[in-house]
């Protein structure tokens, strides 16, 4: 969560960061992607044990952050394309709470999920390991 102050008649605002932000955002972002990994594998198992909706949800809400914490310092460091990919992953993620009860009470919407959160999985820990893909190579 990021609280916005500011003034609407001169334009002016300033994004003040909460404390769990900041704390995250000290970290480089290979760091913070594997910080995501951790989230995934956890909703992953969850989504596999049909167990813990209050958590999974609360995970998946998380990761959003984390990724929109994330996703910023990829792009001012010329790493569009998979800054995309994460906001393709946020999209995902969103549409998952949009559709939560139907997804929820579904076991193959379930497994569908659990799927695509184990290729996101993957993918999270992929490009945390590797170095930024500069848009000028």
């Amino acid at each position: 969560m990021i609280l916005l102050l500011g003034n609407r008649a001169t334009g002016q605002f300033m994004i003040e960061l909460t404390p769990k932000q900041q704390i995250f955002m000290l970290d480089d972002v290979p760091t913070r992607l594997h910080h995501l990994a951790t989230h995934l594998s956890q909703i992953q198992s969850l989504w596999t044990q049909g167990s813990s909706e209050d958590l999974i949800l609360a995970l998946v809400n998380e990761s959003r952050y984390f990724i929109e914490w994330t996703v910023p310092d990829m792009v001012k460091a010329d790493d569009i394309d998979r800054a995309c990919e994460l906001v393709d992953l946020v999209r995902l993620l969103t549409r998952w709470l949009f559709h939560w009860d139907n997804i929820w009470t579904d076991a193959e919407q379930k497994q569908s999920a659990s799927l695509e959160t184990s290729y996101w999985l993957r993918r999270v820990l992929e490009i945390s390991r590797t170095e930024p893909e500069s848009m000028s190579a």
